[in-house]
């Protein structure tokens, strides 16, 4: 449990609510987004955070949680439905569900601090069936660099334990730099691909269908 509140600090401290509603900014010009899908979710924090930022500019959305616990807690969904936003959670393995028949389309899926966790094999695979039912995905991940080891060194300022602090220099060795994402994602072809370094410590990796968002 203190470590999942460790870890609202650590996206807060990385910015990934900012940085994914500035690449929402990006991607839907001409509309709203009307759906979001968060894979590995957590107790939904992070969308919380994003749905805070965007309320004002943008139509309220539906919101879909998967992890495999529910933690979504009823502080947190009072406030999504504070904004008028609707909120699912769904407890499975993403790969299960993604993978389900008669799939949604999503108009964004979000995955933070999600896919470093996974083989490069696993991480294929789900980047294939993620890209099957969105039409933009965001991913907020560690940038794996020097800097980014001692920034996960030194969590214990903020007040993160030991269990976190091992798990946040572990990740940045698991993390991204350059194009090694993009080189998982199923296909060039229809998708504009970023991937690039965002804030301090965060390795960011947005694609989007071409002429299908706006």
């Amino acid at each position: 449990m203190r470590s999942r509140r460790d870890l609202r600090k650590v996206n807060g401290l990385m910015g990934h609510a900012r940085i994914v509603a500035r690449a929402l900014g990006s991607a839907f010009t001409e509309r709203s987004p009307q759906s979001i899908l968060d894979l590995g979710a957590g107790d939904g924090t992070l969308l919380l955070q994003l749905a805070r930022r965007i309320a004002t500019r943008w139509e309220p959305m539906r919101v879909t949680l998967v992890d495999r616990q529910r933690l979504l807690t009823p502080q947190i969904e009072a406030e999504f439905e504070a904004l008028s936003w609707e909120v699912e959670c769904v407890e499975s393995d993403v790969f299960a569900w993604l993978a389900r028949p008669n799939p949604q389309l999503f108009d964004v899926t979000v995955a933070s601090l999600f896919l470093h966790h996974f083989l490069e094999d696993e991480l294929r695979e789900l980047l294939v069936l993620a890209a099957s039912r969105t039409r933009v995905f965001v991913a907020c991940e560690p940038e794996r660099n020097n800097f980014s080891l001692c920034g996960a060194s030194s969590l214990g300022l903020i007040g993160c334990n030991d269990v976190t602090r091992h798990d946040g220099k572990a990740s940045v060795r698991a993390g991204f730099v350059q194009k090694e994402l993009s080189a998982l994602w199923p296909s060039r072809e229809g998708w504009q691909i970023i991937e690039r370094k965002a804030g301090l410590f965060t390795h960011c990796f947005t694609a989007q269908r071409i002429g299908d968002s706006a």
